[in-house]
């Protein structure tokens, strides 16, 4: 048993690990771009879309570097269940308004939009892989005498 949950353990830990990378660069490319998508929410004021813009995708690439190199999971875990709690919320909300935008998930701009049910499975499905690697996160740490 101890061995597959490692497998699991490390295979969810590095699929996260490449999304939130992934997903951090693209949107750190064009700021702009990315404020316009979070813009399409209609969910804060103006000057937030550019704020949240301009932090997110850094936030995005921090975890998923420490995903990367299986150090503070518990903390990279921890920001990300609740990034993609928000971020599940916000896609929710703009299904029930009726808004037609893409998610801005991955890359501002897209030219194949993802859309809003898509995103919101794939971020349920993320929400399963940091549920699983927090609950097997002390499996990636060696044990003493080891």
């Amino acid at each position: 048993m101890r061995t597959s949950a490692k497998i699991v353990y490390h295979g969810s830990r590095l699929i996260l690990a490449a999304v939130f990378i992934y997903a951090g660069v693209v949107k750190a490319q064009d700021i702009t771009a990315f404020a316009g998508e979070i813009a399409n929410y209609k969910l804060f004021p103006y000057a937030w879309n550019y704020l949240i813009a301009a932090i997110l995708p850094y936030l995005e690439m921090l975890c998923g570097v420490l995903l990367l190199l299986n150090r503070r999971i518990q903390p990279a875990a921890l920001i990300l269940i609740l990034l993609n709690s928000v971020f599940i919320i916000a896609l929710v909300s703009a299904m029930v308004r009726g808004l037609d935008i893409d998610c801005g998930c991955f890359k501002p701009d897209a030219s194949n939009p993802s859309s809003l049910s898509e995103a919101l499975w794939r971020d349920i499905g993320f929400l399963v892989l940091l549920a699983t690697t927090w609950k097997l996160r002390d499996l990636g740490r060696p044990r003493k005498g080891e």
